[in-house]
């Protein structure tokens, strides 16, 4: 496939059109138009079309999208087809929930390992997936090709397991320990993952929200 350089807002919209052609799909829908595809994400018509256009031409003029083609299109681009590897370092509370309830495979990510400090995890298995003593990650990693490490380790561990990963050559780091990471000097992807960050967006909207009913409230009364 083609690569040309797109903007962080385009590649961020993607899993969202991934996600609303599931449903349609799922739905029993096989064509849907820019436009309402853009009303139900909340985009307009313009916006999908020139989404779409980054990555060539996906629809046809006067039919619109095939439902199940687009959506195969768009998994190809996010690297669905490309079996990546992953494994997850700290099966404590958030990384168990992970293992539990996220499905990895249905992303087309093979979630092949997990690690813990833990002697009472190491040598056992949670959901299938095998969790190794984290002193072992070092001679893992360089034994096994992995793409992705999934982190969620304590706060204080973040640092030390980030350099690990860094310095044997990991393309990216899904970042669960609300550290702000970063990994300048290699070519390590991080994406940092904070909870509260959306939480904090609806606090802002609501409080915005308030303080224009009570501006109103308060020209009302005059």
């Amino acid at each position: 496939m083609k690569r040309v350089k797109v903007s962080n807002n385009v590649i961020r919209r993607l899993p969202r059109y991934l996600r609303k052609l599931d449903e349609l799909s799922e739905s029993g829908v096989d064509k849907i138009s820019s436009r309402q595809l853009g009303e139900q994400l909340g985009l307009t018509s313009s916006q999908v079309r020139q989404d779409f256009n980054c990555f060539g031409e996906f629809g046809q003029q006067g039919y619109g999208y095939n439902v199940s083609a687009l959506r195969a299109q768009i998994a190809g681009i996010l690297g669905m087809d490309r079996g990546f590897s992953s494994v997850l370092i700290g099966v404590g509370n958030i990384g168990r929930a992970l293992m539990e309830n996220f499905c990895f495979a249905d992303w087309g990510i093979h979630l092949a390992a997990a690690f813990d400090v833990r002697p009472a995890l190491i040598g056992t298995e949670y959901k299938g997936v095998q969790i190794y003593d984290v002193a072992e990650l070092e001679a893992y990693l360089r034994a096994n090709h992995v793409d992705i490490a999934v982190l969620t380790v304590p706060k204080t561990a973040a640092i030390a397991v980030t350099e690990t990963l860094t310095g044997n050559g990991i393309d990216a780091i899904w970042n669960f320990t609300n550290v702000e990471l970063t990994a300048p000097n290699s070519h390590t992807i991080v994406e940092n993952v904070h909870f509260s960050d959306s939480l904090l967006s609806l606090s802002y909207f609501v409080a915005e929200r308030r303080d224009e009913e009570a501006a109103w409230a308060a020209r009302e009364e005059k």
